[in-house]
């Protein structure tokens, strides 16, 4: 069975082949043991509650348990923007009309702006590759929500989610070589390290301080601004399913897009049940449903066989294993 478990330090040999899997333009998995390293104790201080609430990171694997494979791995950080600045650009239009001549023209622009700060970020949505059909990715993703409506008050009234943007099959980035590279004269993976280790003040001494004119900017690099990378596009649909809806905000170095949903309006969130539990050994049930703790400190998830009864759900023996949960305990179910 898959089940969706809080990350801690003893998974960094695991965190760290998904970051070699996971490619260029994945700044939340950077190939390097001593940040994944720091960011495996910040999960399990997050899951723990030893951090602030605004510094938690809650890092999620997907493992299978019979095995003890880990084929994915998901976050949810409470905040952002609040010690390091979360920049982004945003994709205006600037009307310009002569009445005279009779034309009107719209021209969009790409301004640098820290507009997230204080907003829960879900991200860092990766399975491996054979993984990726079935409805792992589905649980994984929404495992997050669950995390989320287990204790609402610990996360943002508004939740973000960055996608990566467009590399070619050679792992060329487009935007990244046709307009970022200009104002940041470093190799794209020094830039994406970066932005994960530092204050990103590099980022306000380098990065443009004038809108961008997208009309100037060379067709390969105007195509791929807002759009998503291949790998991403599942992800996008997933994101889309819950409620979330792009915000006009692109990455600074792949043009990829931000979206962005209501806490209280994301779909799992919303429709979730907290039902008690009933063990059984045989039961009938037509769909599996989402089934959850509900405890961010005991968070775990997984995808199962389940009966609703009133309030109460009957859930079978290997489900309340791998849920640690028993007859009585109250869980968060969406069928």
């Amino acid at each position: 069975m898959l089940v969706v478990r809080p990350a801690g330090p003893a998974d960094l040999d695991h965190l760290l082949e998904l970051a070699i899997l996971s490619g260029p333009g994945f700044t939340s998995l950077p190939e390097d043991p001593d940040q994944l390293s720091e960011r495996l104790d910040v999960s399990r201080d997050s899951f723990n509650g030893v951090l602030p609430v605004q510094e938690r990171w809650f890092t999620l694997m997907m493992e299978e348990s019979e095995t003890g494979d880990v084929d994915g791995i998901a976050s949810v950080k409470a905040t952002v923007g609040l010690k390091r600045p979360f920049f982004s650009f945003r994709i205006s239009n600037n009307p310009a009309q002569s009445p005279s001549l009779g034309i009107r023209m719209d021209h969009q622009t790409l301004t640098l702006v820290n507009e997230c700060s204080g907003w829960t970020e879900v991200g860092s949505l990766f399975l491996k590759a054979d993984r990726r059909k079935g409805g792992a990715g589905r649980l994984l993703s929404q495992s997050r929500y669950m995390l989320i409506g287990a204790q609402p008050e610990l996360f943002a009234e508004t939740v973000l989610a960055e996608l990566r943007g467009v590399f070619t099959p050679d792992g060329a980035c487009p935007f990244w070589d046709h307009v970022a590279h200009k104002f940041f004269p470093m190799p794209f993976d020094q830039a994406d390290h970066m932005t994960g280790s530092t204050d990103k003040q590099f980022i306000l001494d380098l990065a443009p301080r004038h809108p961008i004119y997208v009309d100037l900017l060379p067709e390969a690099a105007r195509a791929v601004i807002g759009k998503v990378h291949p790998q991403g596009v599942a992800a996008m649909a997933l994101l889309e399913s819950e409620g979330f809806r792009p915000n006009g905000l692109v990455d600074i170095f792949d043009a990829g897009p931000t979206v962005t949903c209501p806490r209280d309006h994301i779909r799992t969130v919303r429709d979730a049940r907290r039902l008690s539990v009933v063990v059984t050994e045989e039961f009938e049930a037509e769909l599996p449903a989402l089934v959850s703790t509900d405890s961010v400190g005991e968070f775990r998830a997984v995808r199962a066989k389940a009966l609703i009864e009133g309030e109460t759900v009957h859930l079978s023996p290997e489900t309340a294993a791998a849920l640690k949960v028993r007859n009585g305990d109250v869980v968060r179910v969406k069928s």
